[in-house]
């Protein structure tokens, strides 16, 4: 614990309750903060002291330090004012308040010392000496050597030893992140261990029935097993997998049906299952228990006489073609079943005429919106079900072979995708000339209308932050769970759509398309599609997307849930968020770029932190974008950290010194610092300390804090 000269100080106490404000990260206890010390000769500063002690394994530790400060006694028109000082550079100037506690801290760890000096000395302003009432000093334990999560090691190990999977499975799975596995992607979250969120065994030889430990892996999100040799049952226990995404049990030799569990989520959208080339497998219980009855049955001979068997089998073949050219005979807006494979999806997406989308919008009666497909207008099915309908226009319109098979393809698409952030496909129409989509309505519009600020309604940072990571995980989707993977290609504000709850969903990944495995690029090539202001510049160059495409298209967006700006602006000269944001944060200058329209309703470490990840998605060189995965991580951490610091709410009053400009040596800003998240070799002396005064909901004769310094 830091050192003092107790013979230097003079105590300060009170008996009445010192408060702690409103969404307090510390909270530090009342009796804690009754007692204070003060210097003994007014003229004096408090000097504080530690020296660091270094583990055996780890000699370079860092330090987290905590002020804590409250005015104990009524001043009565004197003023108690002092800078803080650390090892002789100055951090802050501190003014206490009445019996209301407040805190000074660092979040970047300091490290690099022999001695850690902490000076507390009055302004010229003051007429009394500084006070503190505590200090609490933790050091840094690094968690970069802690391997994977010991779940997931034995889990993992098991299936290894199962299987004799022949491949450099040694050591731990996930550490180092550089060394992982071949067919592991792992989570390295700052606060806990690695662990296995993606397993892919596709084509490994894995013979024999699905071990049970495949269930222990809880945190995959993407289980691939196809093109083995698998038999027996899928387990019941892979539906109590609460994080798995997709699961791919194509090409093996499996039987009996698939469970109940799997099968509710593939009905409500939470799981991608393909079970394609499983000749034995069956798609419910019933077609399982015929199976069985047939199969214990002796021969049965029935004498069908062969002409009535023809005339049959011409009859229903009339039938279907009749139907499929002239759609249902009934009036009534009651779609088809789509026709195609087996999988259990077609149940899911129907086939619209159109004069049923005609009876369904009202004769195409109120308009929703227009983009490149067409008009976007209302509908309701026959359940009142809202839906809405995209209405291909003659401009966009291709009446070719290859136009249509274009659309039927992209149809085909999106009737096999399905996520809790992707907007769902309801149907389609294919009717003559007319070529339409049917998707679920999504009462809150677009993101866009709410980030302009249409309607007045101004989404709060935990909203963004929360958007910002469903929207993400769609777009992992594409690019991780569908196979072959999608490049969406037009990733903006206007193709993220809100629930009435304000859950976001991506849309019109119609123009999405599929790339190559081996380079993560489209194999062929395309009319370059997407919006100016989000387009990769790469992209734009070579006219090639890749998934990297993707990443930076969603950066833009980040920026624009951070600063609440148009991704192009004219000031005065076109200008994109990217080029305006990037010297701003650069020289540490958060506020400037954050949504003023939030108020103060931000933890502004969680907005640096998005704004780096948006940095990140939008450097220059795709190589250097991180994947849509990493993506999603990082978004989870601030959701975290934002619900860990500031839980009751979305509101608080938070301020920090950082980035002011109040700094007088120039070079390393303490907000420079925290943008990268890391403390680095050139800045590793510089004391990046922040100052949080949390004023909201002190007394109702203080309507605001001091001002951010």
């Amino acid at each position: 614990m830091p050192s003092v000269d107790a013979t230097s100080w003079a105590v300060i106490s009170t008996a009445k309750k010192v408060q702690n404000i409103n969404n307090d990260l510390f909270e530090a206890p009342s009796k804690v903060m009754q007692t204070a010390i003060t210097p003994r000769n007014a003229s004096d500063n408090i000097e504080l002291f530690w020296e660091p002690s270094p583990l055996p394994r780890d000699p370079s530790l860092g330090y987290i330090a905590i002020m804590h400060f409250s005015e104990l006694q009524e001043l009565r028109g004197a003023v108690r004012q002092f800078y803080i000082n650390f090892n002789g550079r100055y951090v802050d100037v501190f003014t206490t308040e009445l019996l209301y506690s407040e805190a000074t801290y660092n979040v970047i760890p300091i490290r690099g010392y022999t001695r850690y000096n902490v000076s507390l000395n009055a302004t010229a302003n003051s007429t009394l000496p500084p006070i503190i009432n505590a200090m609490e000093v933790f050091s840094l334990i690094p968690t970069t050597n802690v391997g994977t999560d010991s779940m997931d090691v034995s889990a993992i190990t098991a299936i290894k030893a199962r299987y004799h999977v022949r491949r450099n499975w040694m050591g731990d799975p996930c550490f180092p992140k550089t060394l992982a596995w071949d067919g592991l992607t792992c989570s390295y979250a700052v606060s806990s261990a690695p662990r296995i969120t993606s397993l892919n065994l596709s084509s490994s030889g894995l013979n024999g029935d699905i071990s049970a430990s495949f269930a222990n892996l809880k945190a995959v999100q993407y289980l691939d097993l196809s093109n083995n040799n698998l038999t027996g049952s899928i387990p019941d226990a892979l539906s109590k997998l609460t994080s798995l995404v997709a699961l791919d049990l194509t090409g093996n030799q499996l039987t009996g049906s698939i469970p109940s569990g799997l099968l509710k989520k593939l009905e409500d959208g939470s799981l991608n299952l393909k079970y394609g080339n499983n000749p034995r497998l069956c798609t419910d219980g019933n077609s399982c228990q015929s199976v069985k009855r047939g199969s214990k049955l002796t021969a049965v001979y029935v004498a069908v006489p062969a002409v009535l068997v023809a005339a049959t089998v011409v009859a229903l073949l009339l039938c279907i073609r009749r139907r499929k050219k002239h759609g249902p005979m009934d009036s009534s807006v009651k779609p088809q079943i789509v026709d195609g494979n087996s999988s259990l999806l077609q149940h899911k997406n129907r086939q619209f005429t159109y004069s049923q989308l005609q009876t369904v919008t009202d004769n195409f009666q109120r308009v929703l919106g227009k983009g490149g497909f067409g008009y976007v207008y209302e509908g309701f099915l026959e359940d009142r079900t809202q839906v809405a309908v995209k209405l291909r226009s003659s401009q966009a319109s291709d009446g070719s072979d290859h136009g249509v098979k274009q659309f039927l393809a992209e149809v085909e698409i999106l009737t096999r995708i399905h996520h809790r952030n992707l907007v769902s496909l309801i149907g389609y129409c294919k009717d003559g000339e007319h070529m339409a989509l049917v998707y679920e309505y999504m009462p809150q519009g677009t993101l866009q209308q709410h980030i302009a600020g249409n309607g007045g309604r101004c989404l709060t940072w935990r909203q963004r932050l929360r958007i910002a990571l469903e929207s993400a995980q769609g777009l992992e989707y594409l690019h991780k769970g569908c196979n072959p993977p999608l490049i969406h290609r037009d990733v903006k504000l206007d193709n993220i759509l809100l629930n009435a709850r304000l859950e976001a969903k991506i849309a019109d990944f119609g123009l999405s398309k599929t790339f190559n495995h081996d380079n993560a690029q489209v194999a062929t090539n395309t009319i370059i599609a997407g919006t100016y202001g989000y387009m990769d510049p790469e992209y734009r160059r070579t006219g090639k997307p890749t998934t990297k495409s993707d990443v930076y298209s969603f950066g833009v967006v980040l920026l624009q849930l951070v600063a609440g700006r148009p991704a192009t602006q004219r000031d005065p000269e076109p200008t994109s968020i990217v080029q305006w944001a990037r010297p701003l944060l650069a020289q540490g200058n958060i506020e400037a770029v954050a949504d003023r329209r939030m108020r103060g309703d931000h933890d502004i470490n969680g907005v640096w932190k998005v704004a780096d990840v948006a940095l990140s998605c939008t450097a220059q060189q795709p190589a250097q974008r991180p994947s849509m995965t990493e993506v999603v991580a990082q978004l989870q951490e601030c959701l975290e950290l934002e619900k860990g610091g500031r839980a009751g709410g979305d509101t608080s009053g938070s301020f920090y010194t950082a980035g002011s400009g109040d700094y007088p040596y120039s070079g390393h800003t303490m907000s420079a610092a925290r943008n990268s998240g890391v403390v680095s070799q050139e800045s590793s002396s510089a004391y990046e300390m922040e100052v949080e005064h949390n004023l909201v909901g002190r007394v109702p004769t203080m309507p605001t804090g001091p001002a951010p310094r």
